[in-house]
C-alpha cells in the first residue's frame, strides 16, 4: 500500500509541475517550432535537477522537524500554493492572455534559460513536497519522465482545439492537483 501511495504522490506532483511545460510546448507547436532531442533533454535535465534540489531541501527540513509536523506543514503549503494558483486564475481579467509568450529556442543559452524559467515553478512546490514526505529521488525521476512526455504532448496538441482549451485551464488544474496532493499528504 505504501508503494501505491508513493507512486500516486509522485504522479500528482509531476503532473502539477509540468502543466506549464505542456502549455509552452503547445505554443511552440502552434508556431511550427520543433525542439530537438538535445533541447528536450536539456529542458528535462535542468528542471529535474532544480526540482530534485528543492525536494532534497524540503526533505532535509523535514528531518529536523517532528515527522507529523513536517508532513502537516508541507501539505498545508502545497494546499496554499494550489489555492494561490486557482485564485490567480480567477483574478485574471476576461480576455487576458493565457499561458506564457513563447520565443524561439535556437541557442543552447535560450534552451537553458527556458528550462530555468520552468524550474522556478517547480522549486517552491518541490520544497513543500519534500517537507511533506514526497521522496526526492522518485519525484525527480517522475518529474523527468513527465517533463519529456509533456514536451511531446504539448507539441502534438499545439495546433488542436484541445490544446487551446488545456491552455486556458492549466493554472487552475495545476492548483487543484496541488490542493489534492497537499490534502493527501495531510490526511495520510
Amino acid at each position: 500500500m505504501r508503494l501505491f501511495q508513493t507512486f500516486l504522490a509522485v504522479l500528482i506532483f509531476a503532473a502539477a509541475c509540468n502543466l506549464d511545460t505542456v502549455i509552452l510546448a503547445m505554443g511552440y507547436g502552434v508556431r511550427g517550432v520543433r525542439l530537438t532531442p538535445v533541447q528536450r533533454l536539456c529542458i528535462g535535465g535542468i528542471t529535474t535537477l532544480v526540482t530534485w534540489l528543492s525536494l532534497a531541501l524540503g526533505d532535509a527540513a523535514a528531518a529536523v522537524l517532528p515527522a507529523d509536523l513536517a508532513e502537516l506543514l508541507g501539505g498545508l503549503v502545497l494546499i496554499g500554493i494550489g489555492m494561490w494558483f486557482v485564485l490567480d486564475w480567477l483574478r485574471r481579467p476576461e480576455g487576458a492572455a493565457d499561458g506564457e509568450e513563447t520565443r524561439r529556442v535556437s541557442t543552447l543559452w535560450g534552451c537553458i534559460s527556458l528550462a530555468a524559467a520552468l524550474a522556478v515553478n517547480n522549486a517552491g512546490i518541490g520544497v513543500a513536497a519534500g517537507v511533506s514526505g514526497v521522496s526526492p529521488g522518485w519525484a525527480a525521476l517522475g518529474n523527468f519522465i513527465v517533463t519529456m512526455a509533456a514536451l511531446e504532448l504539448g507539441r502534438r496538441l499545439g495546433d488542436r482545439l484541445a490544446g487551446r482549451l488545456l491552455g486556458r485551464c492549466a493554472l487552475p488544474l495545476s492548483g487543484v492537483l496541488l490542493i489534492a496532493l497537499g490534502a493527501w499528504e495531510v490526511l495520510t
